[in-house]
Parts: C-alpha cells; structure tokens; sequence
C-alpha cells in the first residue's frame, strides 16, 4: 500500500516572508499559471457562493481547481468576505487554501490564504497592467478607487515591477481610509505627488491608470465622459461600472465564462445587449498578440479571480516552505487507511 501524503500547515507569516521576498517571481508564477489555462491544462469549475439571508453583505466562497501543465495540483480555497469586520479592525477576508496530490487526492497541505489571495490578486493586476501596455507607453499617473488590502498589495506589485508614477490619487467613500492609505504611500516614500480626490469622477479623470478594488456589490460609476481620456482600468472589484461605460470600452477578461456571471458589469452588459460580442479577448489572447488594445477608447480589464492562480502560488508557497524546513507537518493526521482494519 502507497503511504499517504504527509499532511502539514503553513500559516500566514511563513507565506508572508516566502511572498514578500521576490514580487516578481511571484508575477512570473501567475505568468505560467495564465499559459497553463490558455493551454486547456486546467480544470476551473464555476465558484460556488455561500451567501447569508440575515447577513446579505457577506459571503463565503469555494473555488476549486485543478492546474495541471509543470504545476501538476488540484485543490480548493475557502475565502470569505464580511465587510462588517473592518468595523472592529478585522480584515474584510479571511481565507484557508487545501491542496490536494494530484495522483492519490489526498490533501497534503493547508495554507492561510488571504495573503495568498491578495498576492495573486495583484500580481495578475500588475501583469495585465503590463501586457496591455506592451505596445503603448505606460501611464505616469494612477489612481486608487478603493484603499483596502487588495489596493495595498496591487500598488506594491506596481512598484515592484518598474512601474513609476508621477502622481497618485486616491478615493475611497471613507475619508479616514483614504487618508490612511496616502499616509501609508507617503511613508513608503513614493515618488510623485499623492493627493486625495473628494469624488470617483475626480478621481477617474485624475488618471491614465484607474484602479477599482472596493466592495461595490452594483454599479456606482455611470458617467461615460469621466472616460473620455481612454484609461487603462484594472476593474479589480468587478461591480464598479455600468453596463454602458463596459460596452462603449475594449473589454479585456481573464475568462470569459467565469467573468459573465453574478452580476459582475461584464454580466450586466451581456445582460443589457444580448451577446458577448463586447468581450474582445482573454489575458492569454493579448499575451499572445490575438488581441492588441488601442489608444482610442477605454481599456478594462476584468479578472474574476481563478482558482488555478490561487493554487499556483500556493503550491509554491510549499514548495519553498519545505525547503525552508517552516511547514508544520500534522503527525497522523491521516489515521485508518486499512480497508480492513
């Protein structure tokens, strides 16, 4: 009989310091990942939503996954977003990641997630930023809709992968958040000017580069003129845009199958015109020169988040922590394997 996989945990400050260490490593895995489901070596099934009648704003979510190609793991995260814990100082999510041996099934490892979440989040951000940009000059100016942890880590992947900007500006419908994240910015000692906006329109026409990561559950952005100086947007937070500003842009996703549901603004769209027309391609297809975004309207990209990239950084996460000898192993955790005892 085949032993079965050693079980072990890795917590949150080991994936931090193997994460914090390299961004750009970390980019290139999400890099590879994108290739790998490109390449139809991955099975990414629809998201499944835990939702709370007495609780409507909050949610658990399990996206499985198998990554098949050089990573060659399945798995699961388990991610959950209670916007009320920022009240009392909690994070908004918190997250656990199983991975599974992709030969027996047996899950060999669980790692705190949230910090593997928000890495991949904004390494793929960073990424696409980049790709969209291969053929045009990159934004000098950016800014930040939303200032929570998704928009903390995807201006440190900014940073970390040569992109500068001259100036910054922030919006966030919490003054004091806001004003919170200038001060972080500042004390990173940032080039360029960091300014707080009063509104969204100022803020979107502030910049070249927009960034939405908030917890926009509809649309809240309608105005298509704040767009006329045709940005690049990183629609993180998915439900920031109405239907009409998506349509009246090039429309960038990560997949299309999963970005058209739950009544993302993509979702909306399809809703609103009948068809999928307005979605001219996938990441993989502008990695590929299939697609190739011009200058003359908005560009926006809209990652839903797939499971594969979760458990690409995740398996490398435990790869570098056994190395590291940080995994804690969980002795017996598997205990009657005997068909008949």
């Amino acid at each position: 009989m085949s032993a079965a996989p050693r079980f072990s945990v890795i917590g949150g400050a080991t994936v931090n310091e193997i994460l914090d260490g390299d961004p750009q490593a970390v980019v290139d895995v999400v890099r590879r990942a994108y290739l790998t489901h490109g390449e139809q070596q991955t099975v990414n099934p629809p998201s499944y939503f835990l939702r709370f009648p007495d609780r409507p704003d909050s949610r658990i979510i399990a996206l499985p996954a198998a990554l098949g190609g050089e990573f060659g793991v399945d798995g699961i995260k388990w991610i959950s977003s209670f916007p009320a814990n920022i009240a009392s100082g909690l994070p908004r999510a918190s997250a656990v990641l199983i991975l599974n041996d992709h030969e027996t099934g047996y899950p060999f490892a669980c790692l705190e997630s949230s910090i593997i979440s928000a890495t991949r989040t904004a390494a793929s951000a960073a990424f696409a930023a980049a790709q969209l940009h291969t053929d045009r000059d990159r934004p000098r100016s950016v800014s930040f809709v939303g200032t929570g942890l998704i928009a903390r880590y995807i201006e440190k992947y900014l940073a970390a992968t040569g992109w500068e900007f001259d100036t910054i500006t922030i919006h966030d419908t919490s003054a004091e958040y806001a004003e919170s994240f200038r001060g972080y910015l500042t004390g990173l000692g940032r080039p360029g000017r960091i300014t707080v906006a009063p509104g969204a329109e100022e803020a979107v026409r502030a910049s070249d580069l927009i960034v939405f990561a908030t917890t926009a559950g509809t649309p809240h952005v309608h105005d298509l003129d704040w767009f006329a100086h045709n940005p690049t947007v990183l629609h993180v937070s998915l439900r920031d845009l109405s239907p009409e500003i998506i349509l009246n842009s090039t429309n960038v996703v990560d997949d299309v199958e999963h970005c058209l549901k739950a009544d993302t603004s993509p979702h909306l769209a399809e809703q609103l015109c009948g068809h999928r027309d307005f979605i001219d391609g996938t990441l993989y297809d502008v990695m590929n020169g299939k697609v190739r975004p011009s200058a003359d309207r908005p560009v926006i990209f809209s990652p839903f988040g797939l499971g594969v990239l979760d458990l690409a950084v995740g398996v490398t996460v435990y790869q570098e922590a056994l190395r590291r000898g940080l995994a804690t192993p969980v002795d017996n955790f598997f205990h009657d394997l005997s068909r008949y005892a």
